[in-house]
């Protein structure tokens, strides 16, 4: 398995991880120099393997850019990312729901990863239960998706209520939005963990690549035994 990865000294670059699992590799951007991002991003190009970035800076992107890796880049999911034109393909729809536009950040993450590894994504913003009938007018079309993800802060109340309309599986994706109480996305943390409604799994606060990641594995799944 020793050439299923390549060494570049500071990273070891999982060249099989799409082979083992169905989804290329993903690198997290935070924490890394532009220029280690640079070489990781270019030995995947010259590999020809797609590779995806999450918490990518402007900065960082543009110097990617700068150095002839034609990356793309979105500066609100702050999502990077390079194909080889392979495209990916899963049967089946994530809705992706969020409580208000503070959300769209981690909720732009959750949509693009998703979409990156093939699957299709209806986004439904700002249906907050604060304005629960703004969530009313669009049940019948978050129905007929096969996962549901909820991102909402605040008191994090979106996910049970939805959990309780659909019969899908639910995915809750607390984010860090909110005043002093909301202790920055603890408490929607614990009232997603806490949801009286069943079929609802979390992941972390502002998690949005695990939820997409979690919610294209059950696409697999449903392509695969479907």
């Amino acid at each position: 398995m020793h050439d299923s990865y390549e060494d570049l000294g500071f990273a070891k670059l999982d060249l099989s991880r799409g082979m083992r699992t169905g989804m290329p590799e993903t690198i997290y951007c935070a924490g890394k120099t532009k220029e280690q991002l640079t070489e990781i991003l270019a030995a995947f190009q010259k590999k020809n393997i797609s590779v995806l970035g999450t918490r990518c800076t402007a900065e960082q992107a543009a110097y990617v850019q700068s150095c002839g890796v034609p990356a793309v880049y979105d500066g609100t999911s702050r999502i990077i990312s390079w194909s080889n034109g392979e495209k990916m393909c899963l049967n089946g729809k994530i809705a992706v729901c969020t409580g208000g536009t503070a959300d769209l950040p981690v909720a732009e993450e959750v949509a693009q990863v998703a979409e990156f590894f093939g699957a299709g994504v209806i986004r439904h913003f700002d249906v907050g239960i604060a304005g629960i009938h703004r969530l009313f007018a669009k049940l019948e079309e978050i129905r007929k998706a096969d996962v549901v993800i909820a991102v909402a802060g605040m008191e994090g109340a979106l996910a049970s209520v939805i959990a309780g309309l659909v019969e899908t599986p639910v995915i809750a994706v607390p984010t860090s939005v909110g005043y002093g109480a909301s202790f920055q996305g603890l408490a929607p943390l614990l009232t997603m963990l806490n949801s009286c409604a069943e079929g609802v799994s979390v992941v972390n606060i502002d998690n949005g690549f695990g939820a997409a990641v979690l919610a294209c594995r059950i696409l697999r799944g449903i392509n695969r035994h479907g």
